[in-house]
């Protein structure tokens, strides 16, 4: 991707900036004038390039381009990081010592905000700024001074812009309807059988709502006007204004390479809250407002977190600003403490969290069990490669934070203690604070062993055909989790089992599955391997021993997915994987597929 003139320009300059910082020593609202035009062009290269990379999913999904889909989700992920960095090197040429002039950037903050304040999008470019100070000066904590650390009322009062939804009257019948809103979303690909498709998806709503789409207690339908893109689906949302209630309406689309068809029609809030859960990869979806878009999902979906809307809809870094500051919203409002974090405590991280919070606080430990082999860089380029990776809701998406600053009052005894003991290199007390210098955070959910401890026995047969389901996924995936332990997994509210302890992961393709071979004599059955064991060999008949099933959760385990305890099922997923094959993860259940045949 070309780098725009306002990156290239000040480099050739060379003595002539030196020579004007000199001259523009005396004059701070100048050079802070200066920096604020230089990240404003900086934000929105930004936007420009996003935008690019975006707009090119309509025209993947209609080539069934999956390869080129997941290229352009890892290169988009990388831009944020990569213009903040030429950023800062432009200013650092511009202003050159003067850069680091806290005052310099507190009077570069009031100029920023003025340039951008009624943009469509003006809450993203206080995160942009935000973002470039931190990474200058690795605040501790938080520094109104040089930082948005709330929205501003700039950032609140919005230009007023065209709607981000198109309404629909309840005229005709729910086909009629769902013509129009198809009429109005052409996609580039052809649908395979529209008619068909119309037909059934109009089954489907009026059978679930009385009247349909056109009923009399219908007061209208608005669909967003783009359209979201992941991976091998395409969506429409849009919601229905019935009498004195919201209903979600997700019409899932996908492209068998015959052409278009609608695969699923979604009336529920736990259903389309799937669509956009946090194990999900991040949606391609052209959204010039973000606010109003956050604030028509947040209708249809109140119960999910805007933070993670934002995150859903790509603009990860503001969707991370936003969940800080409802932790200390939260915080401010409420007096319990920083707790242990239920469940075993691993050996590679040190967990937290508070009863009422719906997150987690993962601190990488300073030494690790005895059985680890990784590293600490390690563990990190792990937690990156997840980040970079197509999670087909089976990874649990974490939320990387440096220096950030908590009250110690927060914190309960034995948590501090146990912190100080266990990740003493990235946790210290400062007085009435306690400065955590790297975490993650994740959604919190039950970890697998205690909900197998406590569910009945149907749920424990579920989430147990569940857990051998989220290995094959994540195998599909070209993920191989390492540890297979049920406590390194969890289950979400949905039921459904996904993996959030990613020290181990690494690459399916790069594993060597063996079968163990035949002892020789009765010395060579002993505990110890008593043949060579290499580095990346992995034996899947030694599973069983670690899988922590019993009863009919086991039974039904190894009814269903046995063969994950034979090297020759990872060894033909492998094969898959080589041969390019990118299989269908629908983030809808089985049995909400219009479709008579599998995709």
């Amino acid at each position: 991707m070309a780098v725009s003139g306002w990156v290239e320009a000040p480099f050739r300059r060379g003595a002539e900036d030196r020579e004007s910082r000199v001259r523009s020593a005396a004059m701070p609202h100048d050079l802070a004038r200066r920096g604020a035009a230089l990240l404003v062009r900086a934000f929105e290269d930004y936007r420009e390039a996003f935008a690019e990379i975006t707009a090119r999913a309509p025209r993947r999904f209609a080539a069934a381009d999956w390869q080129g889909m997941q290229t352009d989700a890892r290169e988009r992920l990388e831009t944020y990081g990569r213009v903040i960095g030429t950023a800062l090197e432009v200013l650092d040429a511009q202003l050159g010592e003067d850069l680091r002039r806290r005052s310099l950037w507190a009077t570069m903050k009031e100029a920023y905000a003025g340039r951008v304040a009624g943009r469509p999008d003006v809450e993203l470019a206080e995160t942009f700024f935000s973002s470039a100070s931190r990474r200058l000066f690795t605040t501790v904590g938080v520094d109104p001074a040089i930082e948005f650390v709330g929205p501003t009322p700039m950032s609140l009062l919005r230009l007023p812009g065209a709607p981000a939804h198109a309404a629909y009257r309840p005229e005709g019948s729910s086909r009629a309807v769902l013509a129009r809103i198809l009429a109005r979303h052409a996609l580039a690909a052809p649908f395979e059988d529209l008619e068909r498709d119309l037909a059934r998806a109009a089954e489907h709503i009026d059978a679930a709502l009385p009247g349909g789409l056109a009923g009399e207690m219908v007061e209208r339908v608005e669909v967003l006007d783009p359209v979201f893109y992941r991976n091998k689906g395409a969506y429409l949302v849009g919601r229905v204004l019935r009498d004195s209630e919201v209903v979600p309406l997700v019409l899932a689309l996908t492209n068998s390479g015959r052409g278009v068809a609608i695969d699923a029609v979604l009336l529920e809030e736990d259903e389309v809250s799937q669509v956009f859960g946090f194990t999900r990869s991040y949606f391609h979806v052209d959204v010039d407002q973000p606010y109003e878009t956050v604030r028509f999902l947040k209708s249809i979906l109140p119960r999910k977190p805007v933070a993670e809307l934002y995150i859903a809809l790509g603009h990860n870094r503001h969707g991370k600003a936003v969940l800080y500051r409802d932790l200390l919203l939260h915080l401010a409002e409420s007096d319990e403490p920083f707790v242990i974090a239920p469940g075993e405590e691993g050996m590679v991280m040190s967990v937290f969290t508070m009863p009422s919070l719906d997150i987690v606080f993962k601190v990488i430990k300073d030494r690790f069990g005895a059985s680890k082999t990784v590293s600490r860089a390690d563990v990190i380029a792990r937690y990156r490669m997840v980040f970079r990776h197509d999670r087909a809701g089976r990874l649990v998406d974490a939320q990387e934070f440096e220096h950030v600053e908590l009250e110690r009052s927060r914190f309960s005894e034995r948590l501090l203690a146990r912190l100080l003991e266990t990740a003493a290199g990235s946790v210290s007390v400062r007085g009435p604070r306690v400065a955590v210098r790297h975490l993650y955070t994740e959604r919190r959910i039950t970890p697998l062993n205690l909900y197998l401890a406590s569910a009945p026995e149907p749920q424990a047969v579920a989430a147990a055909l569940d857990f051998g389901q989220a290995i094959k996924d994540l195998a599909a995936t070209n993920v191989f989790p390492g540890d297979l332990l049920p406590k390194n997994f969890g289950v979400t509210r949905h039921g459904r089992v996904v993996f959030y302890d990613y020290d181990e992961l690494c690459p399916l393709a790069e594993c060597v599955f063996r079968e163990l071979p035949e002892p020789e004599d009765e010395r060579d059955s002993g505990g110890d391997a008593w043949f060579y064991v290499g580095p990346r060999d992995v034996f899947p008949e030694e599973f069983g021993r670690f899988l922590g099933l019993a009863g009919r959760a086991r039974e039904a385990f190894l009814d269903v997915h046995g063969d994950l305890l034979r090297p020759q099922w990872w060894i033909g997923v492998q094969r898959r994987i080589a041969a390019g094959e990118f299989p269908d993860f629908f983030p809808y259940p089985p049995g909400r597929r219009l479709r008579a045949e599998p995709a």
